[in-house]
């Protein structure tokens, strides 16, 4: 049997950590802002951070692998530096079907790019089992 609990944890963090619709660190204006729907480059590069810290710690850490596995973190991790909504591409954009990095996101490509970002990580992780080990 599969263990699906990265492919969870990473979609759950994706949702939760797309650059804003929770939060935006850092914002446009301020530090820190709350569901403005942008991003930016530098955003997105502090949102993977958090990312990396939270899906290890989840992961590797507590254990929901048992053996020290970086294949779901790292390709979680690229995945989602290059899903996020605004960063390469938006889908569906503001304006057109698809739109080019505009920095912008919504509600719906947020959940758009979480589709892909849930078939991309199954695909890698549960279908062709991709295994990044360290030691024992």
């Amino acid at each position: 049997m599969s263990d699906w609990g990265p492919v969870v944890i990473g979609l759950v963090l994706f949702v939760l950590l797309s650059p804003g619709l929770l939060v935006q660190l850092p914002g446009r204006h301020h530090f820190v802002e709350f569901g403005n729907l942008q991003t930016s480059a530098v955003s997105i590069l502090v949102h993977s951070i958090i990312y990396f810290a939270l899906i290890t710690l989840f992961v590797i850490v507590i254990g929901v692998r048992r053996m020290s596995d970086w294949g779901p973190v790292v390709i979680g991790l690229v995945l989602f530096v290059l899903l996020s909504p605004g960063l390469l591409v938006q889908l569906p954009g503001r304006h057109h079907f698809v739109e080019f990095g505009n920095l912008q996101t919504s509600a719906v490509s947020i959940l758009v790019h979480s589709i892909i970002y849930f078939a991309l990580i199954t695909l890698f992780v549960i279908v062709i089992g991709v295994h990044i080990t360290t030691g024992n």
